[in-house]
C-alpha cells in the first residue's frame, strides 16, 4: 500500500509539473507563466528547474529523511518538478512524466530503507546515533512564534513572548498530567508552549490597521484564478493522495514535524504543521493567484489534518475537502490579508524564524550524533566541515549541514573500524 500510494503520488505531482497545473518550488512557480503563455521555451523551464530543485533535494531533502526514516516531502515533489519541466509536452509528456514520477517516488522509498538497512549491518552501527539529529529539534521548536515577534515588534517583544512561552511549558512540565475526577488530561509542553506563542504573535499583528487604498490581488488576475480553479478536481485528488501518506508516516511536510513524529510525538507534529501552514497561506496564495500556477500540496494544512486524523482513509477525505476549499477561497483569503496587513507581514517572519531554528538545532543535533558516533573527532568535523561551508559560499544549505556532516562521519566511523583505528564503545 506505501509502494503504491508513493508511486501515485510522484506520477501525478510530476504530470501535475509537466502541465504547468501545480509545482512544489515556491520559486518556480512565478516562472511557469512565463512558459505557458509562450514567453520562454521549454528548455529554459527545464535548465530553471533543475538549478533551482536539484540542489535542495540531495543536499536537504534526502540527508534529513535518512536520518528518521520518513521521507521529508522536498525529497520526492521537489524531484517531480524537475521531472515534469523536463518531460515533452503533451499527452505523451503526461506518459513520460508520469513514469518516471512513480518510479522516482517509488525508488526514494524503497532507496531510503535499503540505506537504513545497510546503516544497521556496518561493523559501526551508526543508525542509533542518527536518531540524535532530530533531538534538538523536538525542544526547540516551540521558540520560533517568539523569533517571529522580534523580527516583526522588536527584541523587547520577542524576549516577552519568549518567556511566556518557557512559563507555560514549566507549569504545563509541572502539572501534566491534569486530574480531574477519574480522568488524567496529559498536555505536551513544547506543544502547549508553541500554541502560546502563536496565541501572542497573532495578537501582535492583528493590532495593525488595514492600508488605505489596497486593492484585493484575486480582482487582478480573474484569469488565472479561474485556471487554477478549472483544476481543481485534480488538485483535491493529489492533495488526498499526500495527505493519506502523511497520515501513514512515510512522508512529512517538514524537518520539524518529521523529527516530531520519528519520535512519535504526532499532537505536537500536528501543531507545528498547522503553524507552518498559517505561515505559507499569504505565500501560497499570492503566487498562485498572480501565476494561475498552485502547489500540489496547497497551502499545507493537509500535512496538519493528516496528522491530526492519524487514519489514512479519514486523512485522504481531509485532503481532498481541503484543497478543494483552498482553491475556492483564494479571493476571500486575499481579502482577509488586505484587512490584517500585519498577520500577512508575519507569515515572512514565521518562515525566517523557521528556517533560522532549524539551521541551529540540526547543527547541534548532527553534532550530537556525530560525537555519539565518532567521540570526540565527530564534533571537530561537523563544525570544520560548517565553516568551511560557509567560506565556500554555502554550497550545501545551512540547514542541511548538519545531517550531511553526521552522514559522513558515520562512513568515515566504519572506514576507520575497518581498518582499526576506532574501536566503537561496548553498549
Amino acid at each position: 500500500m506505501k509502494i503504491v500510494l508513493i508511486a501515485l503520488i510522484g506520477a501525478l505531482a510530476a504530470i501535475l509539473a509537466n502541465g504547468g497545473i501545480a509545482v512544489f518550488n515556491d520559486g518556480l512557480r512565478p516562472i511557469m507563466p512565463e512558459y505557458l503563455e509562450g514567453r520562454m521555451k521549454k528548455a529554459e523551464l527545464a535548465a530553471t528547474s533543475f538549478a533551482l530543485s536539484f540542489g535542495l533535494v540531495i543536499g536537504f531533502g534526502i540527508p534529513i529523511s535518512i536520518g528518521a526514516t520518513i521521507l521529508l516531502v522536498h525529497s520526492i515533489l521537489l524531484g517531480t518538478d524537475i521531472i515534469g519541466t523536463w518531460s515533452p509536452k503533451g499527452k505523451i509528456g503526461y506518459v513520460v512524466a508520469g513514469t518516471i514520477g512513480a518510479l522516482w517516488g517509488i525508488g526514494l522509498l524503497v532507496g531510503l530503507q535499503w540505506i537504513v538497512n545497510v546503516f544497521k549491518k556496518l561493523p559501526v552501527n551508526v543508525f542509533d546515533s542518527m536518531g540524535q539529529i532530530g533531538t534538538p529539534v523536538i525542544f526547540a521548536f516551540a521558540a520560533f512564534p517568539a523569533l517571529a515577534v522580534a523580527y516583526q515588534y522588536g527584541v523587547k517583544n520577542g524576549l516577552i513572548t519568549l518567556t511566556i512561552s518557557a512559563l507555560v511549558r514549566a507549569i504545563v512540565a509541572r502539572f501534566s498530567p491534569i486530574v480531574i475526577g477519574t480522568s488524567k488530561i496529559a498536555l505536551n509542553p513544547e506543544g502547549m508552549a508553541l500554541v502560546t506563542g502563536m496565541i501572542v504573535l497573532l495578537i501582535y499583528a492583528m493590532r495593525e490597521k488595514k492600508e488605505e487604498n489596497s486593492t484585493n490581488i484575486a480582482a487582478l488576475f480573474t484569469e488565472r484564478v479561474d485556471r487554477i480553479k478549472k483544476n481543481v478536481w485534480v488538485l483535491a485528488i493529489m492533495g488526498a493522495l499526500v495527505a493519506a501518506a502523511t497520515s501513514l508516516h512515510i512522508l512529512a511536510g517538514d524537518p520539524i514535524s518529521l523529527s516530531l513524529v520519528s519520535k512519535g510525538n504526532y499532537t505536537d507534529a500536528a501543531l507545528v504543521a498547522l503553524a507552518r501552514a498559517i505561515g505559507f497561506v499569504p505565500l501560497v496564495a499570492t503566487t498562485a493567484i498572480a501565476t494561475g500556477v498552485y502547489g500540489p500540496v496547497g497551502m499545507t494544512f493537509i500535512f496538519a489534518a493528516a496528522l491530526f486524523a492519524n487514519n489514512p482513509l479519514l486523512a485522504a477525505i481531509l485532503g481532498f475537502v481541503i484543497i478543494f476549499a483552498e482553491v475556492y477561497l483564494l479571493g476571500g483569503i486575499a481579502a482577509f490579508l488586505d484587512k490584517f496587513p500585519g498577520i500577512k507581514k508575519s507569515s515572512d517572519n514565521i518562515r525566517t524564524a523557521m528556517g533560522q531554528l532549524l539551521e541551529v538545532a540540526l547543527l547541534v543535533g548532527g553534532a550530537n550524533a556525530s560525537n555519539m558516533a565518532l567521540p570526540g573527532l565527530g564534533i571537530f568535523i561537523v563544525i570544520g566541515l560548517y565553516l568551511l561551508n560557509e567560506i565556500a559560499g554555502r554550497p550545501i544549505v545551512r540547514m542541511a549541514v548538519g545531517p550531511v556532516a553526521a552522514i559522513l562521519v558515520g562512513i568515515l566511523a566504519n572506514i576507520l573500524a575497518v581498518f582499526g583505528l576506532y574501536v566503537p564503545p561496548v553498549k
